[in-house]
């Protein structure tokens, strides 16, 4: 199985700055948090399906950023139903359906390089409190492109255990998960060093190859340049 990343088209979405995609996402999943009308929650995460829609993707890729978590979200809704009631589940189930959905959104449409140079333009107000931007800037933007291939490798170790009978164990599908992220991790940092990464260089730097869900190597949205 691999992780879908970015999708090429020319929508108004693709065509929006990384910066106010990000912007974008922290408003809204805190609006979403924030909001204690169930009605306005439903309508905020039904706009942001279509917003895939509007993107020029199928909801096939809307389902794809919520498949790999979904058995979570339900777990989720059951607990706060049991523990309060089926309203605050729905509440939870919906808000975290609806930043993941709109995270996967901004991730399709970004490539990863606009992102890491939107973010280190961004975090430029860092510099004159001696905090380097473009490390703060290429580390915030992995963390963000990691969010799907997280969940597709829970999702990949999770199904590998249901054939053992351990799907259900908590530390049959974490000690796995966590294992291959920790080699996806070191992948990612020999990519780096292998692009002589410079955080003092002002130009741009093209983006460490992401890793496929599939075996744990390196993949990228485009070729990486010379």
């Amino acid at each position: 199985m691999t992780v879908d990343l970015y999708q090429p088209g020319h929508s108004v979405i693709h065509c929006l700055s990384p910066g106010l995609k990000v912007l974008v996402l922290a408003v809204v999943g805190t609006g979403l948090f924030l909001i204690r009308d169930l009605a306005v929650v439903a309508l905020g995460t039904a706009a942001i399906v279509l917003l895939y829609r509007v993107a020029g993707l199928s909801l096939r890729f809307a389902w794809r950023q919520l498949k790999p978590v979904m058995w979570l979200l339900l777990a989720l809704l059951l607990v706060q139903t049991l523990m309060v009631d089926w309203l605050s589940g729905v509440f939870v189930f919906l808000r975290f359906a609806a930043v993941l959905l709109l995270a996967g959104l901004i991730t399709l449409t970004t490539r990863s390089s606009d992102m890491i140079d939107s973010l280190q333009a961004h975090l430029a107000w860092l510099r004159p409190l001696g905090l380097p931007s473009r490390p703060i800037g290429l580390a915030l933007a992995l963390a963000f492109r990691f969010i799907p291939v997280l969940g597709a490798i829970t999702a990949e170790v999770r199904e590998a255990q249901r054939v053992r009978g351990l799907d259900h164990s908590v530390l049959a599908v974490a000690l796995p998960v966590t294992v291959r992220l920790m080699k996806m991790a070191d992948d990612i940092a020999d990519a780096i060093d292998a692009r002589c990464y410079d955080p003092g260089h002002s130009g741009t730097v093209s983006p460490p190859r992401l890793p496929s869900a599939a075996d744990g190597s390196p993949r990228s949205d485009r070729e990486a340049r010379p």
